[in-house]
């Protein structure tokens, strides 16, 4: 009997991760058979400046994987993001087709079309869709309650989407590099959403909450409601930023304060009040432009279960207590549950994109041939994952 193994990759501007799965049965989550990390070459904000560095990196990441997990690693999820990631909302609307007015797949379907048409040229041009999101429902103008409203009756559809799309050069050269390694990349997911799969609770999505990813050279975060993504943003400063401040402050080496910066024992003599002075000083940017971007949405001070924090940058001593005061929301460290049994533990929620990776692959059907794979039509089979598809896994 063939094993059911999925394998999820994260590359990011400071560390490419790894991570192999497999599942023996539909209730439990799946196994973690192998985790891998290397450094990352030849990015810059997530897109990439050397293909061949980065499919050397890739290639790295991949044979310790495969060492691991002692399997043959021909296949896997690619996580993108970086500034290349964003999202915009749009709308649109159909007649009901059929004469007796009731609403059926093909109404949604075109009603999900017009929404697309409607989105300015300006914000779509070189850009991919990568995952087209339903947010809400209204027929004849009444607000629907649920899913898709097939079956109801009414002379018009009309819905409000979500659509996070990538820069589509950027996406053809992430997956060419990773094929470059000798994988097949079988679909593409924004990183935020896929590390919200593991780092998020189905009340946290529905009462509303912001997870923040605060990686080496961006922060990435993601706006639930209702259970549904409704907005993500990706800023151009990160854990990085706070390493170079304090070579700067300290007058320490890069390598030095990084060290310095995860809390190692270094011979550096230094006052930790003005290690921490710098430190909050560069988180209090990052929680500034998440603030402006919680204002912008009208939800500043309004997200009930707050702002969950993931990613290398979430590490830092007294963050949750800064995010909170800084957000005026409850705050709180990502915590990544993994089962128990495999090969492989990993040990924090910075490896919550490559996981969740994993779990969105295990959600739907993978084995479908390269050439049909469309990263433009992605919205049902996300859908599912994020609904239906999820639910074993889900806590």
């Amino acid at each position: 009997m063939a094993r059911d193994i999925r394998t999820g990759i994260d590359i990011g501007s400071h560390n490419i991760k790894v991570v192999v799965c497999e599942r023996t049965n539909d209730k439990d989550l799946p196994k973690i058979l192998a985790t891998a990390c290397v450094e990352s070459k030849g990015l810059r904000h997530g897109y990439i400046v050397s293909d061949a560095e980065v499919a050397e990196s890739v290639r790295l990441a991949v044979a310790e994987a495969e060492k691991q997990a002692q399997i043959k690693i021909k296949e896997a999820f690619l996580a993108v993001g970086g500034v290349g990631l964003e999202s915009i909302i749009s709308s649109g609307s159909a007649v009901v087709s059929r004469g007796d007015a009731e609403i059926s797949d093909l109404d949604v379907d075109k009603a999900h079309e017009a929404a697309r048409l409607a989105i300015p040229q300006n914000a779509i041009i070189n850009r991919r869709i990568l995952h087209p999101i339903p947010l809400h429902y209204k027929t004849d103008g009444r607000d629907v309650l649920g899913n898709r409203p097939v079956g109801l009756k009414a002379m018009k559809v009309e819905v409000r989407m979500l659509f996070v799309t990538y820069l589509d050069k950027h996406l053809q050269d992430l997956i060419q590099a990773v094929e470059n390694a000798g994988v097949e990349v079988v679909d593409a997911m924004a990183a935020p959403i896929a590390a919200s799969l593991v780092s998020l609770t189905k009340t946290q999505k529905m009462a509303g909450c912001v997870l923040a990813n605060i990686g080496a050279e961006t922060v990435s975060i993601v706006v639930y409601e209702n259970g549904a993504p409704v907005s993500l943003e990706v800023f151009p400063i990160g854990s990085t930023d706070i390493t170079n401040d304090i070579a700067l402050g300290l007058k320490v080496s890069l390598e030095e304060a990084e060290r310095i910066k995860l809390g190692a024992i270094t011979n550096t003599n230094f006052s930790k009040k003005r290690l921490d002075e710098i430190v909050v000083a560069r988180l209090s940017d990052i929680f500034d432009l998440i603030e402006a971007h919680l204002k912008k949405l009208g939800r500043s001070g309004l997200l009930p279960a707050g702002i969950i924090i993931t990613g290398g940058g979430s590490g830092l001593s007294s963050i949750e207590d800064l995010a909170k005061a800084a957000l005026k929301l409850p705050s709180k460290v990502a915590l990544l549950t993994v089962p128990q049994g495999g090969k492989q533990q990993v040990k924090d929620a910075t490896w919550s994109v490559a996981y969740g990776l994993c779990i969105w692959g295990f959600s739907g059907d993978s084995s479908r041939p390269r050439e049909n794979v469309n990263f433009g039509s992605m919205g049902k089979r996300f859908w599912k994952s994020l609904g239906e598809g999820l639910k074993p896994f889900l806590p």
